[in-house]
């Protein structure tokens, strides 16, 4: 593997939206989850609105965002120095 090469995977590898994305999808699968299970008095404390379902979904799509993003979009590695 050239010098090159291993700095175009470490430019992908510690890529920030790649661990967005991947936080937002985990918290939103669980925020949804828990979501799906909220009992009537929660429901009725927030005004009908089943929001841990709501909030989840958003930080699921948000998350799917980043992800595609830095797939479609990849990071470039820094040029190296002039010599």
């Amino acid at each position: 593997m050239s010098d090159e090469e291993r700095r175009s995977a470490a430019a992908r590898l510690f890529d920030v939206r790649r661990v967005i994305g991947g936080l937002f999808v985990a918290y939103g699968l669980i925020v949804g989850a828990a979501g799906l299970f909220d009992s009537r008095a929660e429901i009725d404390k927030a005004e009908g609105v089943r929001i841990n379902l709501w909030a989840g979904l958003g930080m699921l799509a948000l998350g799917l965002v980043f992800l595609v993003w830095q797939w479609l979009r990849p990071a470039e590695p820094p040029s190296p120095p002039p010599e």
